[in-house]
């Protein structure tokens, strides 16, 4: 197909994350895949590939809040370190204050 000038050729669409997300989880819910692809101008194969996606990463949904639970507990235990040893600083000056 050639373009002429002045035309421009059909552009391909951007899908956010959220948008793939939600037309899979309406096809996981039970919602023809046909009636899907048709509503949101995708092709069966495009579907079916996101919904591959989906379900190989859906594990890393709690991946991410394990990990951020770690990370909250190392930054925690830093924190208390710090207090520490100012509580000891502290203690410490007031012992030299008459």
């Amino acid at each position: 197909m050639a373009v002429n000038e002045g035309e421009t050729a059909i552009q391909r669409r951007k899908w956010d994350a959220k948008t793939k997300a939600m037309i899979v989880v309406q096809g996981l819910k039970g919602k023809p895949v046909a009636e899907i692809c048709l509503e949101h101008q995708i092709s069966q194969t495009q579907y079916y590939q996101w919904r591959d996606r989906f379900l190989a990463n859906v594990h890393q949904v709690f991946d991410d809040q394990d990990k951020k639970t770690e990370s909250l507990s190392r930054e925690n235990a830093h924190l208390r370190k710090i207090i520490g040893d100012l509580t000891v600083e502290l203690k410490k000056t007031e012992e030299w204050l008459p």
